[in-house]
């Protein structure tokens, strides 16, 4: 009801006990039908309702009153509240699952866990709308029902909306830091690759072979051979 008093009922109430205001004058004011401020004043309607005085809330003054006692087409108006109190912002709290969804937040738990690992475990909370006992005991695979888990995407449950998951993912990917593998193969540069070469020599294709055959070759003592060659013979 906008522009309505406070208990606009038990103002009703007390409005047609204390002043002579027509039903119409106090039905306006109280945004109630008019029959039932004549119910009220003839006992039918309210009986259990305590009269409330709006003069000592604030919401109207006895100058104003007086206008509308002497004048019965005069409507009566709100006083304006000389305290200006600023608007609550309600915390927002824990996401709502509904009971017949309830039972599918740990499929999609395991989903998230699987698929979104840079997800934080307060955004997943607030994505599923579970508790951190429960996310981590499907983590660690202690959960009660673990074997019969299976992942499934909580947009297809009904538990979040894509948009809230997409919010969600572009955070994590924000905060997360840019890591070297993520960065991919890069080319070589064009330096290297356009650098003028000289003739190509037989160890550039067939590699360095003849090199350890040789160091062979000399680490054999050829003095050492013949002598064996001679002892044998006169051994014969």
């Amino acid at each position: 009801m906008s522009n309505a008093p406070l208990m606009p009922k038990a103002t009703a109430v007390w409005l047609v006990e204390n002043t002579s205001l027509t039903f119409d004058q106090i039905a306006e004011f109280c945004k109630l039908h008019p029959l039932e401020v004549k119910g009220i004043a003839d006992g039918e309607v309210a009986a259990g309702i305590k009269g409330h005085d709006p003069i000592t809330s604030g919401q109207l003054t006895r100058e104003e009153i007086a206008k509308g006692e002497k004048d019965e087409d005069y409507r009566l108006t709100l006083a304006k509240s000389k305290v200006v109190l600023p608007e609550v912002k309600k915390a927002r709290g824990p996401r709502y699952t509904p009971l017949s969804r309830r039972q599918d937040r740990p499929n999609a738990i395991l989903w998230l866990l699987r698929n979104h690992p840079e997800l934080k475990d307060a955004q997943i909370m607030r994505l599923v709308g579970t508790t951190k006992t429960t996310l981590q005991a499907i983590r660690e695979r202690t959960h009660w029902n673990s074997a019969a888990l299976a992942p499934m995407d909580p947009v297809t449950l009904g538990l979040c909306s894509q948009l809230d998951l997409d919010l969600e993912v572009n955070r994590a990917s924000k905060d997360r830091p840019a890591q070297a593998d993520d960065q991919g193969a890069t080319l070589v540069p064009a330096e290297i690759t356009t650098a003028p070469r000289g003739p190509a020599t037989q160890e550039d294709v067939f590699g360095s072979v003849a090199a350890p055959r040789r160091e062979q070759e000399e680490a054999i003592d050829v003095d050492a051979v013949f002598g064996k060659l001679k002892a044998l013979k006169t051994d014969e």
